[in-house]
């Protein structure tokens, strides 16, 4: 009785121990590294796996190094903007301003989901003199958000102002929003977690934002985000530094690779 006690305890422990084990166990830092060499990009890569609370890294020093959030910052821009009520849905029109711009896509009329999908800076600026300094400043601080420093011009300190955050911050955000932890109101949380949707499948689902500080000495890039199937969530933050504008690409690529060779990703 006692040995069979004792097996069906074993069984249990086992089954336990299985579904406790994530995919990033089977790899390890050198499959990221081969990515980044491949591209001869410097730079940093975290994937945090959810429900095992398990990560996988690259270039681990990095991770907690605090850069410009560019424009990752208009996820929580976007937050902020409607939870002040200066915007009051993603489809609530800001008109174009007739100043023609050198991105195209930019040079039109925008709201909330056609300005994150193509990173319009005037409609977020416009957005961030709405908002003001004060308010600005108290839901920065309310939401914990980096260094939680708003120096420079309303308008641009995300750009090449105070403002940093490591990708290891960005990560802890990215997962508040997930479980709508953050001080918005919830509906305003699942707006912007609809409007970062990038790509969806059968499989999986991706919400993410690029970022691309181009107005600093060294330019650095970003992508973060979290990838969503029906099993797990995973979120990722990808930093990177940019020595011309043809390496920009690398961050969706770099990171698109990853989540392949994870087997995430299609």
């Amino acid at each position: 009785m006692k040995k069979v006690l004792f097996l069906f305890i074993s069984l249990i422990f086992f089954a336990c121990t299985k579904q406790q084990e994530s995919i990033l166990d089977s790899y390890n830092t050198s499959d990221l590294k081969e990515i980044f060499e491949q591209k001869k990009v410097n730079g940093c890569f975290i994937i945090h796996d959810f429900k095992n609370n398990k990560s996988l890294t690259y270039n681990s020093e990095r991770l907690d190094s605090a850069f410009l959030p560019a424009s990752t910052f208009k996820i929580i821009n976007s937050m902020i903007a409607l939870e002040t009520e200066v915007i009051k849905d993603e489809k609530e029109i800001i008109e174009w301003d007739g100043k023609k711009r050198f991105i195209e896509s930019w040079n039109k009329d925008h709201n909330l989901a056609s300005g994150i999908k193509n990173s319009v800076v005037w409609f977020y600026q416009e957005l961030a003199r709405k908002i003001g300094v004060e308010r600005m400043k108290y839901w920065v601080e309310t939401a914990g958000y980096g260094n939680k420093n708003i120096g420079g011009k309303i308008d641009l300190f995300w750009l090449n102002g105070d403002i940093r955050i490591t990708p290891n911050q960005q990560i802890e955000f990215l997962k508040k929003l997930y479980l709508n932890q953050l001080p918005f109101q919830k509906k305003n949380q699942e707006t912007v977690k609809k409007i970062l949707l990038v790509e969806q499948t059968n499989d999986y689902s991706i919400r993410a934002k690029t970022g691309w500080a181009a107005r600093i000495a060294q330019e650095i890039g970003w992508y973060v985000g979290y990838l969503e199937n029906k099993d797990n969530v995973y979120f990722f933050a990808l930093n990177m530094d940019i020595n011309s504008s043809g390496e920009a690409k690398y961050r969706k690529q770099i990171t698109t690779d990853i989540l392949k060779v994870l087997n995430l990703k299609q």
